[in-house]
C-alpha cells in the first residue's frame, strides 16, 4: 500500500515480493547478529553443541498418529491459547467500550503512549495495538483499525485502498508503515510462545529475556530508521 503504488501494475507484485524477501532476510540477519552478541555475553562459555537422536524407523499407524496429533498437539496448544486469549479479549472489549469523557479508555491509553510512539516512527494507537495483541499477534492490525474508527468491535476491511485511506487520514506515512513492519518483525513473541519457552526452559529469566531482547532490538531499529528519515527531511 505504501511502497508499490508508484510503479505500474505489472511490476507491483514483483516489488511486493522483493519487499517481503527483504524483510525475511533482515529477520534472519538480526537473528544471527543477536545470537552472536548473546554468545559473547550472556551465553559466553556455554556449549552450543546440538545432537539429534533419530528414533528407530517404524511403519506409521494412522490411528495412533491421529490421536497423538489431536490430544498431544492440537488440544494442548488450543487450551493454552484460550487460557490467555479469553481474559485478553475481555480486557480489549472493556477498553474499547467503556467511555471516559468524550473518548474510550482505549483512546486515552493510545494518547498516553503517543509521544513514545512518535519517537520511534509509530503512534500511540499502534503501540497500544501491539500491547493488546500480546495474546495473538494476528489481531494487531484489526485493533489499529478499530481504534482509528472509534468503533467498539473488530472490522473487516478487505479493500486495501480503503484501508490505506484510513491509515493516511490518521497520519501514516511510508515511514510509519516501514517502522510498523520492522517492529512487527522484531517485537516480543506472543503469550503462547512465551508460555512454551517457560515450560521448556523452566526459567523465568530466559522467558523474560525472550520478551525483552527482541522488543528492545525492535525499538532501537525503529528509533534509528525514524530519526534518520527525519534528518533527511521525510
Amino acid at each position: 500500500m505504501f511502497f508499490t503504488g508508484a510503479v505500474s501494475i505489472p511490476f507491483q507484485s514483483a516489488l511486493s515480493a522483493l519487499w517481503l524477501m527483504g524483510v525475511i532476510v533482515l529477520g534472519v540477519g538480526m537473528t544471527l547478529l543477536v545470537s552472536r552478541v548473546l554468545s559473547k555475553t550472556l551465553l559466553k562459555g556455554v556449549p552450543s553443541s546440538f545432537a539429534l537422536e533419530l528414533p528407530p524407523y517404524r511403519c506409521p499407524q494412522f490411528g495412533k498418529v491421529l490421536v497423538r496429533s489431536i490430544f498431544d498437539r492440537t488440544l494442548f496448544v488450543l487450551g493454552r491459547a484460550v487460557t490467555v486469549a479469553a481474559p485478553a479479549g475481555l480486557i480489549i472489549w472493556l477498553l474499547a467500550n467503556i467511555q471516559a469523557g468524550d473518548a474510550s479508555l482505549l483512546a486515552h491509553c493510545a494518547a498516553f503512549f503517543d509521544p513514545f510512539g512518535r519517537l520511534i516512527g509509530l503512534d500511540g494507537v499502534i503501540i497500544m495495538a501491539f500491547i493488546l495483541g500480546f495474546p495473538a499477534n494476528e489481531i494487531v492490525i484489526p485493533l489499529i483499525i478499530m481504534t482509528y474508527l472509534a468503533n467498539g468491535s473488530m472490522v473487516d476491511m478487505s479493500n486495501l485502498e480503503t484501508l490505506r485511506e484510513l491509515l493516511v487520514s490518521n497520519g501514516w506515512t511510508w515511514v510509519t508503515a516501514l517502522c510498523t513492519m520492522l517492529f512487527s518483525l522484531m517485537h516480543f513473541p506472543c503469550a503462547t510462545t512465551l508460555l512454551t519457552i517457560r515450560k521448556e526452559t523452566k526459567s523465568l529469566k530466559w522467558t523474560a529475556l525472550s520478551f525483552a531482547i527482541p522488543t528492545v532490538t525492535g525499538i532501537i531499529i525503529c528509533l534509528i530508521v525514524a530519526n534518520t528519515a527525519r534528518l533527511l527531511g521525510f
